[in-house]
């Protein structure tokens, strides 16, 4: 299919053909979510800790006699029934990551990408360039192209590029290589440089 191709003032500089298997499916949400959810468990840092009966620091002397009193049987003052205790079935350090086919990461990246260009929120640039660091001029550029929050995709940027974008709020730049279904999804709009598209088509052949 034909895109558009515009300049970073948003003039036209051409057309583009994008690949129906990257940009032209019918998005499954299904794959979506699973691929979302694969990352976030990715994310997560796995750090929660509680201790249990046997890490509190409490007397292990039983607490009364077994028999004879009236009341329940008890042991230690560890056990988790008791103010101070341990934590029965407590959490513990681990990794929140599990495994997910090539295959579905890539099927999922690709019906992002397809959902995005249905709704007319990919914005394909001829380049990512710029001739100094200014800050102001990139915004004022960028605000031809949209108000939204932007995910600009490059293969490399360029530095002044780079520096120009680091203080703008609602810009959040990434190489094509590092592209994820998370990040297409969450922003407003997705700004893909000819190299970027190149570089995907590549890696999603």
């Amino acid at each position: 299919m034909k895109a558009k191709v515009l300049t970073l003032d948003a003039d036209d500089a051409g057309e583009i053909d994008l690949k129906d298997e990257i940009f032209g499916l019918e998005p499954r949400t299904d794959i979506i979510q699973r691929v979302i959810v694969w990352q976030l468990a990715k994310r997560r840092a796995g750090t929660h800790k509680t201790k249990t009966r046997g890490e509190v620091n409490r007397t292990t002397k039983k607490v009364y006699r077994q028999k004879g009193t009236g009341s329940a049987r008890h042991g230690a003052r560890s056990a988790p029934q008791y103010v101070g205790g341990g934590k029965a079935m407590a959490p513990v350090v681990r990794s929140h990551a599990f495994d997910l086919p090539k295959k579905v990461r890539a099927a999922g990246l690709r019906y992002a990408l397809s959902a995005k260009l249905r709704d007319s929120k990919i914005i394909v640039l001829d380049s990512a360039s710029l001739g100094a660091v200014k800050t102001k001029t990139l915004a004022q550029r960028l605000g031809k192209l949209g108000d939204g929050h932007m995910l600009i995709v490059d293969g490399a940027f360029e530095e002044n590029f780079t520096k120009s974008a680091r203080n703008l709020a609602k810009v959040c730049l990434l190489p094509a290589s590092g592209l994820n279904v998370y990040d297409v999804l969450r922003r407003d709009t997705l700004v893909l440089t000819k190299a970027a598209i190149a570089s995907l088509e590549e890696r999603l052949a």
